[in-house]
């Protein structure tokens, strides 16, 4: 799968952390590192329309990894993803992990359980404004 990668202003690779929840529904996106560690934000937005848009701007780099999440009335599906390559102002991404209809494809490590927990967390707090997993 391929996603979109912002550019810097020094040109490097970078990923919004976004999402919220409304009221039945949500989604979110996270950023983390390879071993599913909080990373650090280069830019969070504090101005502007915040609700379930983008929130924290992080640098990415591979080996790095993605979560989506998406819920209706809670039933969640979430894709872990790993960064394979940057392309320009493309990521080309690698599912490793997908939870759909109660149970995972195949079983993700325990180290990455808490930024999936932070993406499930994002999509159902309402109107979210502000990035839930980063390092202050």
């Amino acid at each position: 799968m391929k996603t979109k990668v912002e550019r810097t202003k020094k040109g490097f690779p970078a990923m919004w952390e976004a999402g919220g929840g409304m009221t039945n529904t949500g989604y979110a996106t996270i950023i983390a590192g390879p071993d599913g560690k909080r990373k650090k934000p280069v830019y969070i937005r504090r101005k502007g329309h915040l609700s379930c848009e983008n929130h924290a701007l992080f640098i990415v780099e591979v080996g790095d990894l993605v979560i989506e999440t998406g819920h209706h009335r809670l039933d969640f599906e979430t894709s872990v993803y790993r960064i394979e390559a940057i392309d320009g102002d493309e990521a080309r991404l690698q599912l490793l992990y997908d939870f759909s209809q109660g149970q995972w494809d195949v079983e993700p490590p325990a180290s990455i359980m808490e930024a999936v927990e932070a993406a499930e967390k994002k999509a159902t707090i309402y109107h979210c404004r502000y990035p839930v997993y980063y390092v202050e």
